[in-house]
């Protein structure tokens, strides 16, 4: 897609993403890293992280990009049913059978 300048930014679902990411990282380092890691260095790096999060993400969403929604994937995935799947899917034409793969009686070899 084309960059289009009208495309709406979701700023607010993006700093909602940027601080559930931001949180969870915090945590990470507070347990994991709690007696070799400066935790101030880490805060300070999260805050950076949060202009380049939302620039990279205006970027994205002004090119078209949208990431789907948690109902959007479930719908999807309801609708594909394993019988849809089935469908869609090439079959090929099963062999003609052989002497070696014939279902039917057992012959014996002819001797030579």
């Amino acid at each position: 897609m084309a960059w289009d300048a009208n495309r709406p930014v979701p700023y607010k679902r993006l700093a909602k993403e940027w601080l559930i990411y931001a949180t969870i990282m915090v945590i990470l380092f507070a347990t994991l890293f709690r007696d070799s890691t400066d935790i101030g260095g880490v805060l300070i790096g999260l805050v950076v992280s949060f202009p380049l999060w939302i620039g990279f993400s205006y970027v994205l969403a002004k090119f078209g990009y949208q990431r789907k929604t948690l109902a959007e994937l479930r719908t999807a995935r309801a609708s594909a049913t394993p019988k849809a799947v089935a469908q869609t899917a090439p079959s090929r034409p099963k062999p003609p059978p052989t002497r070696r793969t014939s279902t039917g009686p057992n012959r014996a070899r002819k001797r030579r």
